[in-house]
């Protein structure tokens, strides 16, 4: 049967009324300034790391993997619950081609090629391996553009850019702005109430992966844990000694500033440190045995004699915070360590609820957190 040109416009009308997402190239700028060209909504994307499903999760409620075509395999030795818990509901996520990281010269450029995706995702922290490796000048040659995000260097700084990135390149633009307000409004719940009674700043010491290692002891300057500290009411004791983001701290720094408070992260490392003695918190997780391990931790040479652990003023919290777009709730979770006068009304625990409840696919279980003053 034959169609006149007047009936076939008016049938590939009705069928772009069907299809609201045809792809649209648009012009955005990454979070290294760079100006990258992009067919949005992307359709096939490859997440540089795998932690990224962290943020890309809180913009895809029904199915966060639907477009991903490939992903770097951090999140089942990094986080083995979370992972756990969205191969449970995803199991075809099993299945999904996975990646070495950029940094460490194992990511397959001619795997991902093959995989013929939209976008890949790089963090931030893999801009100078991959720019070493051209990686950027071989991708443009087969039309395959690269976007850098951040959680993890300066999240203080690019978490809201880096979730309008993702929300342009998801085609979910409202929600992202929607997550961002939520996250905002969750900061101003500690930040309005610290200015309102500027309490005195006690020393806070962040161990970055406390008893991950036998060395001590790394921990953060002035961005991401130690950035959060600050914005928590408390006064990062290694910020006038890493000049970046990340770095060490000698036992003799530790005992010399005596911190009033001791905050460790932690997570169950199990494929990194068989048997190690870092302090096992996260999804779901077992916080009697991470009580113990944390309390193992203050008996080590660098905090002989310290006035946060004399005080019982020691706590841990996911590592993972560092790495995705919900520092937030360790910000509130950290103003009541800091500071439980202030903020006895303020629970943490139900800002992560809802985080789960209104952005996010899995239901939520406590396990981030656990202090001695719990014991």
């Amino acid at each position: 049967m034959r169609l006149t040109l007047k009936a076939t416009l008016l049938a590939a009308g009705i069928l772009a009324s069907a299809w609201p997402s045809l792809a649209d190239t648009i012009t955005l700028k990454d979070v290294t300034g760079r100006d990258v060209e992009v067919s949005v909504p992307v359709k096939h994307i490859i997440l540089g790391e795998g932690r990224q499903i962290y943020f890309l999760a809180a913009l895809d409620k029904s199915n966060p993997f639907e477009h991903v075509v490939g992903w770097r395999d951090d999140l089942p030795k990094a986080d083995p619950e979370t992972y756990d818990a969205y191969l449970a509901k995803y199991p075809e996520i099993a299945k999904l081609p996975t990646f070495g990281g950029m940094k460490d010269g194992t990511f397959n450029i001619e795997q991902a090629v093959a995989l013929k995706p939209d976008v890949i995702l790089m963090n931030v922290d893999a801009k100078t391996a991959t720019e070493e490796a051209g990686y950027i000048e071989k991708l443009a040659k087969v039309g395959i553009p690269l976007v850098y995000v951040d959680f993890r260097e300066k999240p203080m700084e690019n978490t809201e850019p880096s979730m309008r990135i993702m929300g342009k390149l998801t085609g979910k633009e409202q929600l992202a702005e929607d997550f961002i307000k939520f996250r905002a409004d969750s900061i101003k719940q500690v930040t309005d109430v610290l200015e309102k009674s500027n309490p005195p700043r006690p020393v806070v010491f962040v161990e970055r992966a406390g008893g991950y290692s036998d060395d001590c002891c790394m921990s953060f300057g002035n961005e991401n844990f130690g950035k959060m500290v600050e914005i928590a009411g408390g006064t990062n004791m290694a910020k006038g000694i890493i000049p970046g983001t990340f770095g060490t701290v000698n036992p003799e720094q530790i005992i010399a500033s005596n911190p009033d408070q001791v905050i460790v992260t932690g997570g169950l490392w199990e494929a990194y440190v068989p048997g190690g003695k870092w302090v096992g918190v996260g999804y779901g997780a077992d916080l009697t045995e991470a009580r113990r391990k944390l309390q193992g931790l203050t008996k080590r040479p660098a905090f002989t004699g310290v006035k946060a652990v004399k005080d019982g003023n020691v706590h841990a919290i996911w590592h993972q915070f560092y790495n995705n777009p919900y520092q937030f709730v360790a910000i509130q979770q950290m103003a009541k360590w800091l500071h439980p006068d202030l903020f006895k009304d303020l629970d943490p625990e139900t800002t992560f609820k809802e985080l789960h409840s209104r952005f996010l696919p899995l239901d939520y279980k406590p396990g981030y957190f656990v202090s001695l003053k719990d014991s």
